[in-house]
């Protein structure tokens, strides 16, 4: 992600975001908890005010209708990214100008984080689930360098944080791996978080396997 530290006088700082390109993983169903709507509104309003570019699945429906229509309200600019098989089926965001048609789910996942500054998971089920963990997994392979930021909202990711907690407690992933991500309750605090996220690299396949010293 790229921000510009601007001094307006000796005591005030900001921070200007330049068109970051942010995906934003999340579910395709309309029948969950008003909660989750909200948060989705209020996470596309913070993305809005950062001047980012964000990315999404496509989907007129369930929290990535959501995601689409509330960045669109607020006057930003958001591109779906939308396998055939779904738009033959009218599932894609008549509203998204901006809509690239890929040929598989497998195209669509790399386009999605094909040059993702950040990268975003909102509540989902099976295919945000995918989508995330194959995210992580190419960050800990040095593939995938952007912030990781999953959002847990109303609890939702409790058992994946206990999960991954446990992978490293167990030494199925390294401490080192605990910074690939950042569990997130409330929207507005992305841009807070995005201040101090954790730098990460290539050189990171020097710990991507874990092995028992030489005796």
């Amino acid at each position: 992600w790229v921000a510009l530290r601007v001094n307006h006088d000796e005591y005030l700082h900001h921070y200007i975001y330049i068109m970051m390109k942010v995906t934003v993983y999340c579910a395709s169903s309309s029948m969950i908890d008003e909660v989750y709507f909200e948060a989705t509104r209020a996470l596309a309003k913070q993305l809005v005010g950062m001047g980012a570019q964000v990315v999404f699945g496509g989907g007129a429906n369930g929290l990535m209708g959501c995601l689409a229509d509330a960045v669109l309200e607020e006057g930003g600019h958001i591109k779906g990214i939308i396998p055939e098989f779904m738009k033959e089926v009218e599932w894609g965001h008549p509203k998204v100008d901006d809509m690239e048609v890929v040929d598989t789910m497998a195209q669509r996942k790399h386009k999605l984080l094909e040059g993702a500054d950040l990268l975003i998971a909102l509540p989902g089920g099976t295919g945000t689930f995918e989508e995330l963990l194959e995210a992580l997994t190419l960050k800990r392979l040095g593939r995938f360098l952007s912030p990781i930021i999953i959002m847990n909202i109303n609890g939702y990711y409790d058992a994946l944080k206990t999960l991954l907690d446990k992978a490293i407690e167990e030494k199925f992933m390294a401490p080192q791996h605990g910074d690939m991500y950042r569990f997130l309750d409330k929207p507005e605090a992305v841009t807070e978080m995005l201040e101090t996220f954790p730098t990460w690299s290539e050189d990171v396949l020097s710990f991507a396997t874990l092995t028992k010293p030489k005796s």
